[in-house]
């Protein structure tokens, strides 16, 4: 019996029992390896994740919210003009503080400021204007929105809408910031009709408002020093809106204020880190008017030109990079050839920015 060949009803049962869990284990794995390729497949139908929300687009959690007496007149006008006075607002919180803090720090030879004064000063405008703008996705910034269109999917028929309402909040900016400090600026030029531009007089206010370069710089040097900055502002916005890198979720504005700042002590003495087309067209158009003569175009070698250029070429630049070689959402850069396809497809199904439009 001991050494009997022929199993027991025990050991029989037993060896019945380790066969049957050999099989549920085996077809556990089965459906495991079933429900994962399932997964898989799923995950490949699904869009890629995209951005959205501030510096990106206007799709914020309050866009649903129910509009108090939406049939009244002005209410339905500001409905239709809501984007752009978020943009101008935006953008006028912005230079309001960035001009304030110049003002402050110029025409009090330095006694209430210094440089670092004014890189916080134009931080805290952003941060401030990104939250005052928030509906139209607070771009505050042509360059922004233009890399937005390029690869964010904003819809270009607004671009121009953005581009003139964040102009002219600049402008107007500027202006509120001139009159504030009318008095204090005749006093430091020396008269009461007296205006003057860097690069002209010892005691020129034109730099107040908008950029002008260090004496020492070429055009190229000019050119470079802007196209870096904002290439870096650009780079380090759509990393801050990436929930697929670390992200900065609901501090993205205090991401973008220690960003601003950052740029502005680290590469902003040499012309001023306009790093933003209509901070500084928009003042430099408001000096002109005021007076302040031809020399706000002509001065450090036709200068006006590079701070509305350069920070749109640096910004396209600075996305680009983001999207080549980190970004892994919905870009234009993340389909065939690097997005280079797209130029042979000249439809608007592929360039027209809409929701259902093609990569």
């Amino acid at each position: 019996m001991l050494f009997s060949s022929e199993p027991t009803p025990h050991s029989s049962t037993g060896i019945m029992s380790q066969k049957t869990k050999s099989s549920i284990a085996s077809q556990s794995a089965h459906n495991e390896f079933i429900q994962h390729s399932d997964n898989h497949q799923n995950a490949i139908r699904q869009l890629p994740y995209a951005e959205h929300g501030a510096l990106v687009d206007h799709i914020v959690p309050q866009e649903e919210l129910v509009q108090a007496q939406p049939e009244l007149v002005w209410n339905r006008i500001r409905r239709r003009l809501r984007e752009p006075l978020s943009e101008f607002f935006g953008t006028f919180i912005l230079v309001l503080f960035g001009n304030g803090v110049n003002a402050q720090v110029v025409l009090s030879g330095g006694a209430k400021g210094d440089w670092q004064s004014i890189c916080w000063g134009w931080g805290i405008g952003v941060m401030l204007g990104v939250y005052a703008g928030g509906i139209s996705g607070a771009h505050l910034n042509p360059a922004v929105t233009l890399s937005n269109c390029l690869y964010r999917k904003f819809p270009w028929r607004k671009f121009p809408m953005y581009l003139v309402a964040q102009t002219i909040g600049a402008l107007c900016a500027s202006a509120v910031v001139y009159g504030n400090y009318k008095s204090a600026i005749d006093v430091f030029e020396g008269g009461p009709h007296i205006q003057t531009v860097p690069g002209y007089s010892d005691t020129a206010t034109a730099g107040i408002f908008s950029t002008y370069p260090a004496n020492s710089l070429t055009t190229t040097g000019q050119f470079f020093d802007e196209f870096i900055g904002s290439a870096i502002l650009m780079f380090m916005i759509y990393a801050l809106k990436d929930e697929g890198n670390i992200g900065a979720g609901n501090f993205t504005p205090l991401g973008l204020f220690f960003v601003v700042f950052g740029i502005g002590t680290s590469f902003g003495s040499q012309t001023n880190f306009a790093i933003n087309s209509a901070r500084d067209f928009g003042p430099r158009l408001m000096t002109y008017m005021l007076g302040y003569g031809p020399h706000v175009w002509t001065s450090g070698n036709y200068y006006f030109w590079v701070p509305v250029v350069a920070p749109l070429l640096g910004c396209a630049f600075g996305g680009w990079m983001y999207d080549m070689f980190l970004f892994t959402g919905d870009s234009p850069i993340n389909t065939e050839f690097a997005g280079l396809a797209r130029i042979v497809r000249w439809n608007s199904a592929t360039w027209s920015n809409k929701k259902n439009s093609q990569v």
